[in-house]
């Protein structure tokens, strides 16, 4: 089992922690990785494009010529799609471009990518995030004496209002409850640091 040392908001060793082989410690699987963050971008497509067709766009639907006799081509409608004005011929349409990915992939994808991030010392684990107050100041300190430099993914177990107050207004800090962590995040964020407890929690839950 991987031993991981927990740190305080001062980036001093406070303690250590045993996580999961199964969790922190497995194969990464690049093939799943890809399939997640795939399936999340997916889901947060919004599918609002819309083309008219020839029965939505403006235009009287009164025959131009008459069918024989003029020497020019049959034509019912000024809403065709030849025309120019007319209605778009298989346009998008508004739809929902989400699917369902099985569950032992998503759990496969989020061990690869707890164990990457690990294997590259870029997660950490503090005992807590002891935020008394809402300043975002406070916050930006702390993360500068972790030296958090670009973005960074916060793993907290429980809802700790004061400090998401504090750290939603930073650029590059994202705060997510462990039962939200996905790969979409763990992957587009530089650092990840988990809270003792959530780190705890995704070891028991994900193994």
């Amino acid at each position: 089992m991987p031993s991981v040392d927990i740190i305080d908001l001062n980036n001093k060793k406070v303690g250590s922690i045993e996580l999961a082989d199964a969790v922190f410690a497995a194969p990464v699987n690049q093939d799943l990785l890809y399939e997640a963050v795939r399936h999340h971008l997916a889901g947060t497509r919004r599918g609002t494009a819309s083309t008219k067709t020839r029965h939505e766009v403006a235009g009287s639907g009164k025959k131009l010529w008459k069918q024989k006799g003029t020497g020019r081509a049959r034509m019912g409608s000024i809403r065709s799609p030849l025309w120019r004005h007319g209605g778009t011929t298989h346009g998008p349409q508004p739809r929902d471009y989400s699917y369902k990915l099985p569950r032992k992939m998503v759990l496969g994808a989020l061990k690869s990518a707890l164990t990457a991030k690990l294997r590259d010392g870029e997660l950490r684990v503090v005992r807590e995030f002891p935020v008394a107050e809402v300043k975002t100041k406070v916050m930006r300190k702390a993360l500068d004496g972790l030296a958090i430099e670009r973005t960074v993914l916060l793993v907290d177990n429980t809802a700790n209002k004061n400090l998401e107050l504090s750290s939603r207004n930073l650029e590059g800090v994202k705060l997510v409850a462990s039962r939200d962590v996905n790969v979409y995040d763990l992957l587009g964020h530089q650092q990840v640091l988990l809270s003792e407890a959530a780190a705890k929690k995704l070891s028991e839950a994900l193994a």
